[in-house]
């Protein structure tokens, strides 16, 4: 009201009173003033009645989402997975594998038919040994024969 007021100036204003008092009389300008006071009050009231509706159903819709609650609940069911993959990832990156103290006696290999590669060089390793062990043993008897025949 105070703005349509700024662009007017006095002399304006006299002019408007002046132009209300002819046209409506002295007698209906009272009546007027007071029909145009409450039209006025009226447009405030439901002005202020429909903020505070808007401002209830605001308050209503932040109840019935609680998005503070939705966000936490959403980031937590995020944060889950990925905790337990970063978890798996440290304990594969850890993993230190035992430590296996081989119980296989070299007769057990004997015979048997190996499989893998590693298995292939046990069996080489242990038929080394044991070749070094029948030369050592018929160069003991050899030693033994030799022995003989110069005693006798």
């Amino acid at each position: 009201m105070l703005l349509i007021l700024n662009d007017v100036a006095g002399s304006e204003i006299l002019l408007i009173l002046v132009f209300v008092l002819i046209f409506f009389g002295s007698k209906s300008i009272p009546g007027l003033a007071r029909t145009l006071g409450r039209t006025v009050r009226q447009v405030k009231d439901a002005s202020a009645d429909i903020q505070n509706e808007i401002k209830k159903s605001g308050a209503e819709m932040k109840k019935d989402l609680n998005l503070k609650s939705i966000i936490e609940e959403t980031a937590e069911d995020i944060k889950r997975p990925l905790d337990q993959h970063a978890s798996d990832l440290d304990n594969a990156m850890r993993y230190q594998p035992p430590k296996v103290n081989s119980h296989i006696k070299p007769s057990d290999f004997k015979g048997e038919e190996v499989s893998d590669q590693a298995d292939l060089d046990e069996k080489a390793d242990l038929d080394e040994k044991a070749g070094v062990e029948k030369k050592s043993d018929s160069t003991k008897e050899s030693s033994g024969n030799s022995k003989k025949e110069t005693q006798e």
